[in-house]
């Protein structure tokens, strides 16, 4: 039974085109709908309506008008987007002769319930609103779920999304779908796995997922024990950032590449072929192998400390040494020496974590009489080094040193 309800206070002021251009019988669905029941308010715009016809003619009519970006998403289905400063709308023709057969073919209950900006008239034909005051995530059906798998992992993202329960009937479902999750194109696999990796009820959820084998064809590497430490990651960064000396905040982005970079295999060549797989992007697979690499790096210099082991450290990690620096804590390294490098990091004037040199590469050709050559590059690392322990002050005592080596072919 469709149900029909009228909501004076659903209103959406920040329409960013005139009603005017909407015909009587177009309808608000989805993911708008629900958070404006639920009061939920959002930084940017994202609409989806839902036309009975010329949906892709309507989209250009009023892309032109507003000269806003218009991009067909979809020519068979008819679907179209207009790109506003504000965000993006969507206008999607009708799937079946009516609109209760188009909200029948979505995902959960909560995503079926469409709104009529011109009579602020719900339509609710399998009580999704029911379902939002339940906070309940329930599917359609499980042949919506199998007609696009990736609203098996979706199911997990919305629930931390809203803090709502998966419906047991649903969960099941999934649990017998989830081997499905591998057809899903890598690209929205990712994006899904981010949202979790992002939300601070994301932890929970992908345990959950994990548990019922959603993540398995992704992310074979994921163990009880990797769960175990993100979980910890968000209160682990709090609590190094509050004993620096120095004002430092763990970005999103760091929080969630260490999660991800705690979820791959440990051997960082097997992380990269996982990462290539999910189609993350070079620098981030960049990121990850190096923390990886680098890791029993810290683990050694952890143990001796020394000057030169510290410098080679920093020298391997860059800008990476943060990331390294969690991944660090949550594998049990040190709390106070993880702070002492932090400290060092973050200190500009730092002659360890960002060493100045005494003399250059054409310097030591120059006075020493030598030609370009690998040797070079060893003289200066050296050099550096005798410089960060106190060997040497000047560039006359960095010369000759260099000089002595030369001599003794200490090199």
């Amino acid at each position: 039974m469709v149900r029909y309800e009228k909501i004076d206070t659903l209103r959406f002021s920040e329409l960013p085109f005139s009603l005017d251009w909407l015909s009587s019988d177009t309808y608000l669905v989805g993911g708008a709908v629900r958070d404006a029941l639920l009061c939920r308010k959002k930084e940017y715009i994202d609409l989806d309506f839902v036309i009975p016809e010329f949906a892709l003619c309507t989209a250009k009519k009023i892309a032109n008008h507003y000269n806003a970006g218009f991009v067909v998403l979809d020519q068979e289905r008819q679907i179209a987007r207009v790109v506003f400063p504000q965000g993006t709308v969507d206008f999607a023709q009708q799937e079946g002769n009516t609109l209760e057969k188009d909200l029948q073919r979505r995902d959960f209950t909560i995503n079926a319930i469409a709104y009529n900006l011109h009579t602020q008239t719900l339509i609710d034909p399998l009580n999704g609103l029911e379902d939002l005051k339940r906070g309940i995530i329930k599917m359609v059906s499980s042949a919506n779920l199998e007609d696009d798998p990736l609203r098996l992992l979706r199911a997990y993202r919305q629930a931390a999304q809203l803090n709502f329960k998966i419906d047991y009937e649903t969960r099941s479902t999934i649990c017998r779908l989830a081997p499905l999750v591998g057809k899903v194109a890598a690209e929205r696999f990712q994006s899904e796995l981010n949202y979790l990796l992002r939300n601070a009820l994301g932890n929970y959820w992908l345990a959950i997922a994990w548990e019922d084998h959603v993540l398995e064809y992704w992310l074979k590497n994921i163990t009880q024990l990797s769960l175990d430490k993100i979980s910890h990651l968000e209160s682990t960064a709090q609590i190094l950032s509050q004993k620096l000396a120095y004002s430092f905040q763990f970005t999103s982005e760091i929080i969630l590449t260490v999660k991800l970079t705690c979820l791959v295999c440990p051997i960082p060549e097997e992380a990269e072929l996982e990462l290539n797989k999910i189609k993350y992007s070079r620098n981030d697979i960049r990121t990850i192998t190096t923390i990886l690499r680098t890791f029993s790096q810290l683990k050694d210099v952890s143990i001796d400390k020394s000057l030169r082991q510290q410098y080679f450290l920093f020298q391997s990690t860059g800008n990476i040494f943060p990331y390294l620096a969690l991944f660090a804590l949550l594998h049990k390294v040190d709390l106070d020496w993880i702070i002492f490098l932090m400290n060092r990091y973050l200190d500009p004037l730092d002659p360890v974590a960002h060493p100045k040199p005494l003399v250059k590469g054409n310097d030591l050709i120059q006075c020493l009489k030598i030609p370009p050559s690998p040797k070079i590059g060893k003289l200066l690392t050296e050099l550096q080094i005798a410089q960060i322990e106190g060997k040497i002050t000047t560039a006359d005592e960095a010369i000759q040193l260099a000089k002595n080596w030369l001599i003794l072919d200490v090199l």
